[in-house]
């Protein structure tokens, strides 16, 4: 089942009642990019059933207890941004699997060579997807292809590394474009879905009963997702793909406006070649996570990573 991505950009106060969220819209007819089939009722309802990821984006959003609880407890992802509109908190639930200790132990005891190997494996997906990005705009990428192939156990040789040298420098045919955090545009763009999706892939992992803390290659002792961080690597090129879009249709991109979020929160139910079929990327993402957990119990060998 598909779940919905909310994000409240708006003043609202946010209640739980009979497994609903209650959306209460204070001086709904002031304010500024609201709908007018919004304006016609001041509460709005939701089953928490329906819901996979919500977007605190105002600095006068109010939600209670009872309602982070149960969106907590139905393995909802809540994403909190500060007053420049960025992501900055994810809460996660703590037990999202009735199998949980016995994956945690799993996971606690998967060999460096599993680890290694899972890296390879992701790091050549990635590649390949951002090969595809490139092709996808008229640039040479056969080089990018070649060292999709050439990922040795763990990437020894570095070829994520190189690979992003090259692919940043042409994604956006300018030459003087650098992929950081506190970047100039479009990064503010990349920065808000990669976080979408990185909420994502750690709502799927905690949900297949493992620890979103523990990675397969990152592990800085300040990064509470490293897993998530590792296994969102090939669903980073989708985020690319949705940018650069944005990039060539808008002029000015230096905020994140309503209209630039809605374009970005569409990416959950954007199509995904994975496993022989298409599915929305939200459902991928869940089939991604669960191998993930099916590697470390030895049931299988092999991360289903989308195919580019």
């Amino acid at each position: 089942m598909i779940k919905r991505v909310i994000g409240f950009q708006n003043p609202a106060y946010l209640s739980l009642k009979l497994q609903q969220m209650v959306i209460t819209l204070p001086d709904i007819e002031k304010q500024e990019n609201i709908s007018n089939e919004v304006k016609k009722a001041h509460i709005q309802t939701i089953p928490i059933e329906d819901i996979g990821v919500v977007i605190l984006d105002n600095q006068q959003v109010t939600i209670t207890q009872a309602l982070m609880a149960a969106l907590l407890e139905n393995n909802v992802a809540v994403i909190t941004c500060n007053a420049q509109h960025l992501p900055i908190g994810l809460n996660l639930c703590l037990d999202g699997n009735n199998l949980q200790s016995e994956r945690f132990r799993e996971q606690l005891n998967a060999s460096e060579p599993l680890k290694k190997q899972l890296w390879q494996q992701t790091v050549s997906c990635k590649i390949a997807g951002q090969a595809f990005v490139l092709k996808s705009e008229s640039v040479e990428a056969a080089n990018m292809l070649a060292w999709s192939r050439q990922v040795r156990s763990g990437d020894a040789d570095n070829l994520e590394g190189r690979a992003a040298a090259y692919y940043w420098k042409n994604i956006f045919h300018n030459a003087g474009f650098i992929r950081c955090q506190d970047g100039l545009p479009p990064n503010n763009l990349l920065n808000y879905g990669y976080a979408l999706v990185r909420a994502m892939m750690a709502r799927a992992l905690v949900a297949a009963g493992l620890l979103p803390t523990l990675g397969i290659h990152h592990h800085s002792r300040y990064d509470a997702y490293c897993l998530a961080d590792d296994i969102m690597e090939p669903y980073r090129p989708y985020v690319d793909l949705v940018v650069l879009d944005i990039y060539k249709r808008v002029s000015d991109i230096s905020e994140m406006t309503p209209m630039l979020k809605r374009e970005l929160l569409a990416l959950t139910t954007n199509d995904v070649q994975i496993d022989g079929h298409r599915s929305p990327m939200m459902i991928a993402i869940q089939t991604t996570a669960n191998s993930v957990q099916r590697c470390y119990s030895g049931e299988i060998r092999k991360i289903i990573y989308p195919d580019w």
